[in-house]
Order: structure tokens, then C-alpha cells, then sequence
């Protein structure tokens, strides 16, 4: 048949099919199969294939392509996303699906930062630092040279580390780069802590002190402990600083004008923590202005009295989390209830250093450890440098990240 004469009866042909009922176009198909050869057959095989294939990703309101990838988890959209380049697109473009899966992962999440990609590159350098975790591979150490005699006090926060030491002085550190940022003449320094205008130290000469960064001068001294202050806090809002001490008291002053507003006693060891009593209990305090301050509670973590906890607290007025000999210890605030007791039978005695919606910091004499709150174990360890420990554990600290800092959570220490 010759192609003009070929194009007119298909013509006709088309025009007669479509006129037809389902029923009849079947027949007619099934028909026209039965008569054709093996080359007919692949050649319908291969562009059925092609026909019966539907992009829903491609075809669908974005919306609802969204809603359908948060049903999937994060490494199986990661698959899909080879499938094509359009596929690649709309789910690297969905925000909540990324940032939900940086949270599962105990990333700090910025909620002004909508971008997609961004999320989703957290999302595969955090999948990288699990993997280095659980290979040992996720740190890396330094040093921070200067000081000239021992260094008794750390105080981290946003990419800043200030050091105190029975040199007489305290120095800021810019941590990526291993720079000193400031130096203050001081006197011997067990606790510091600071902010862009100020450093305030707490001292062995069983004082506490309050510098200016820009002049290098002491604006404040608080006198009046009889004994070392290891544990320093303050709040400019409120104008209150907090200091424990070896004495076995905790004072509340006045920030701004140096006077001691109230002494809290009750303790029989070195208060490390406001917080901390005896070696088996807890004490909590409200902070205020009141003479005769009465104790809110007292927590214990068993009636054995051999049961020690470790010279580290965790409250972030939600939680309180110590560690003792039988584990991790987790109340509420609120109602003071135990919540949990996370058991280490691997390793006696590990000590608080950090604790997280995901993770916790441990560490011993030889070792620092990560453990994963989900499943309460050890994910992790890595040596620690030779050290001295102290009696009241303040050799290490975990720092404090920035509020929404994605990079503090993973990032190498």
C-alpha cells in the first residue's frame, strides 16, 4: 500500500475506533493482537511501558507532593532523588521534610531559615559526623597556648573559650582559629564566665571579681566567702550574680552594686553547682532577695548512702540531670518526679559533662563519651589528653551553643 493510500485508511480507521464502545475497542485490540507477529508485540510492549508511566511528583500541585514525601524517610528520599533531575528538585525543595530530619538527628534547628537546600545539606554533613562518631573519626584536638601555669577554668560559648589560670590571668580565645582575642590581668581564677562586656571570675583567694574586656579593669569584688569560689553565674536582667563556694555556701549579690542580698547553708561538701548537697542529694533554692530563703526540695537518688553523685548538674529549667554511680539521673522540674534512670553497667562512674534532646557528653579518666539518649547507649569515645581531676570535676566542659546554631551541634571540638 502506498503511504498516501496507508495514511487516509488509518484515517478512517482512527475515526471508526473512536466511535466505538470500551467493549468494542477491546475486542477490536485483542483482535488486531492475536494477528500480529513477535516484532508488533515488542514494539506494543515497549510504548505500553512508556504510556501507562505517570510522574505524580511532576504532575501534582507542589503541595501535595510535599505532603506525600514527609510519609518517606530520609534516606529513602535521598534514592529518590536520583530518579530525576525534576525529582531532585522538588524534594531538595521541601523545607519541613529537611529540617525535620535534622532534628531526629539532634540538630538545633533555625526556623527563620526557610531554605530547602540548606536543610538538606545539614541533613547529609550530619549523617557524615554520625558516621564519624561511630567511626572514633568525629574530633580533633588542639591546643590553645599561653597560659603559664596550671589552667583551672573553662567557660565556652558561640566559637569563644575563656580560660582562667593560677597565673593571674584569664584569656579569650577564638576557638576556629586558636588566636587569643583578649588577655585580663587577673587573680587565680576556679571559675569564669563571660559576656561582650564583662568577664567574672571566681577566685582560690575565696573571692569573686568582675571585669570590663574594653578597659581590662576590675569594676566589682565581691567579698565574703571564707573559702574558694568554684562556681560562678550571674543574670544582668535580673542584676543577680550566684556564686558556690568551698566554705559549703552559696551567695546571691547584687551584680551592679557588689552586696550580698542573701546566704544559702545547708551544704556539708564544696558547692560545684548551685544545686548540689552531700554527695547523695540535691537541693534547690529560689533565687531572690529574701533573708530567711527556704529550700524548694530535696532530691535523692537512693536510700544507700554509699551511692554517690559525680561534682556535675544539668538544669536548663526544665530538666535536672546528674550523674552517680548507678547511671544518669533525669528529674522534672516542675514536679520533681524521677522521668528516668539511665544505666551504664559498662563503665562505673562516669561523669556529666553535657546533656541534650539527643545526646549526652560522659567521661571518665581516660575517656570522653557520647551516648544517644534514644537508645541510652555509648555511640562513641575518644582519648582524653593527660589531666589532673579535680575533686570538684571542673576539668572539662561541654560549652554552650548558640540558640539556633546548627554548626555547635556537630561541629569538631
Amino acid at each position: 500500500m502506498e503511504r498516501k493510500d496507508f495514511e487516509t485508511w488509518l484515517d478512517n480507521i482512527s475515526v471508526t475506533f473512536l466511535s466505538l464502545t470500551d467493549l468494542q475497542k477491546n475486542e477490536t485490540l485483542d483482535h488486531l493482537i492475536s494477528l500480529s507477529g513477535a516484532v508488533q508485540l515488542r514494539h506494543l510492549s515497549n510504548n505500553l511501558e512508556t504510556l501507562l508511566k505517570r510522574d505524580f511528583l511532576k504532575l501534582l500541585p507542589l503541595e501535595l507532593s510535599f505532603y506525600l514525601l514527609k510519609w518517606l524517610d530520609p534516606q529513602t528520599l535521598l534514592t529518590c532523588c536520583l530518579v530525576s533531575k525534576q525529582w531532585n528538585k522538588v524534594i531538595s525543595a521541601c523545607t519541613e521534610v529537611w529540617q525535620t530530619a535534622c532534628k531526629n538527628l539532634g540538630w538545633q534547628i533555625d526556623d527563620s531559615v526557610q531554605d530547602a537546600l540548606h536543610w538538606k545539606k545539614v541533613y547529609l554533613k550530619a549523617i557524615l559526623r554520625m558516621k564519624q562518631l561511630e567511626d572514633h573519626e568525629a574530633f580533633e584536638t588542639s591546643s590553645l597556648i599561653g597560659h603559664s601555669a596550671r589552667v583551672y577554668a573553662l567557660y565556652y560559648k558561640d566559637g569563644l573559650l575563656c580560660t582562667g589560670s593560677d597565673d593571674l590571668s584569664a584569656k579569650l580565645w577564638d576557638v576556629s582559629t586558636g588566636q587569643c582575642v583578649y588577655g585580663i590581668q587577673t587573680h587565680t581564677c576556679a571559675a569564669v564566665k563571660f559576656d561582650e562586656q564583662k568577664l567574672v571570675t571566681g577566685s582560690f583567694d575565696n573571692t569573686v571579681a568582675c571585669w570590663e574586656w574594653s578597659s581590662k579593669a576590675r569594676t566589682q569584688h565581691f567579698r565574703g566567702h571564707t573559702g574558694a569560689v568554684f562556681s560562678v553565674d550571674y543574670n544582668d536582667e535580673l542584676d543577680i550574680l550566684v556564686s558556690g563556694s568551698a566554705d559549703f555556701t552559696v551567695k546571691v549579690w547584687a551584680l551592679s552594686a557588689g552586696t550580698c542580698l542573701n546566704t544559702l547553708t545547708g551544704h556539708t561538701e564544696w558547692v560545684t553547682k548551685v544545686g548540689r548537697l552531700r554527695k547523695n542529694l540535691l537541693l534547690i533554692w529560689p533565687i531572690g532577695r529574701e533573708i530567711n530563703c527556704k529550700c524548694l526540695k530535696t532530691l535523692s537518688v537512693s536510700e544507700d548512702r554509699s551511692i554517690c553523685l559525680q561534682p556535675r548538674l544539668h538544669f536548663d529549667g526544665k530538666y535536672i540531670v546528674c550523674s552517680s554511680a548507678l547511671g544518669l539521673y533525669q528529674w522534672d522540674f516542675a514536679s520533681y518526679d524521677i522521668l528516668r534512670v539511665i544505666k551504664t553497667p559498662e563503665i562505673a562512674n562516669l561523669a556529666l559533662l553535657g546533656f541534650g534532646d539527643i545526646f549526652a557528653l560522659l567521661f571518665d579518666n581516660r575517656y570522653l563519651y557520647i551516648m544517644d539518649l534514644r537508645t541510652e547507649s555509648l555511640i562513641s569515645r575518644w582519648p582524653l589528653p593527660e589531666y589532673r581531676k579535680s575533686k570538684r570535676g571542673s576539668s572539662f566542659l561541654a560549652g554552650e551553643p548558640g540558640i539556633g546554631r546548627s554548626s555547635d551541634c556537630f561541629g569538631r571540638n
